[in-house]
C-alpha cells in the first residue's frame, strides 16, 4: 500500500512539473527565423496569437504563454542592437525570451501595455520568443523583431 501511495505521490509530482513550465525544444508555432545583422526588411513582424495555458509564476514572472515557443529566432550578431516587441495586440501582452546563452528575459508593460526587451549587444545564436498574456486568454498579437 506504500508503494502505491510513494509511486502515486511521484506520478503527480513529474506531471506537475511538466505542466508548469514552457519547453524550449518544442517546434514554434510560428517557424524559425534566420537573421544576420543588418538584415533586410527591418522591423520584421509575425502575427501571431498571445496567450496560452502555461502559468510562468514558477519562473518568477506573472502570466501565460504557450508550451512551445511562438518562434524560434536564429540571429548572428553584429553591432547592432537587437529589439524584440509586441505591439498592436488586443490585450495586456507578454514576452519571455531564452537568450543564447540560456538567460530568461521577460517584460510586461515597457511602452503602455506593450512589452519590449531590448539587446544592445546581442550574442548569436537561438532565442526562443513567447508571446504571452498577463491574464489567461488568447488573443491575436504581432510580434517585432528589429535592429533599429
Amino acid at each position: 500500500m506504500k508503494r502505491r501511495i510513494v509511486l502515486a505521490m511521484l506520478v503527480l509530482a513529474i506531471v506537475a512539473v511538466g505542466v508548469s513550465a514552457q519547453d524550449w525544444s518544442l517546434d514554434p508555432a510560428y517557424g524559425t527565423l534566420r537573421l544576420e545583422a543588418g538584415f533586410p526588411n527591418d522591423p520584421r513582424t509575425i502575427n501571431l496569437t498571445a496567450g496560452g495555458n502555461v502559468d510562468i509564476s514558477s519562473l518568477g514572472f506573472y502570466g501565460y504563454v504557450a508550451d512551445a515557443p511562438d518562434l524560434d529566432l536564429y540571429y548572428e550578431a553584429g553591432s547592432f542592437p537587437l529589439t524584440i516587441q509586441v505591439d498592436n495586440a488586443a490585450c495586456d501582452p507578454l514576452l519571455l525570451v531564452n537568450a543564447p546563452a540560456g538567460q530568461r528575459h521577460y517584460n510586461d508593460d515597457f511602452n503602455g501595455l506593450d512589452p519590449l526587451i531590448k539587446f544592445d549587444r546581442p550574442q548569436s545564436g537561438l532565442y526562443n520568443i513567447w508571446v504571452g498574456t498577463v491574464f489567461d486568454e488568447l488573443v491575436p498579437a504581432r510580434l517585432v523583431i528589429t535592429e533599429f
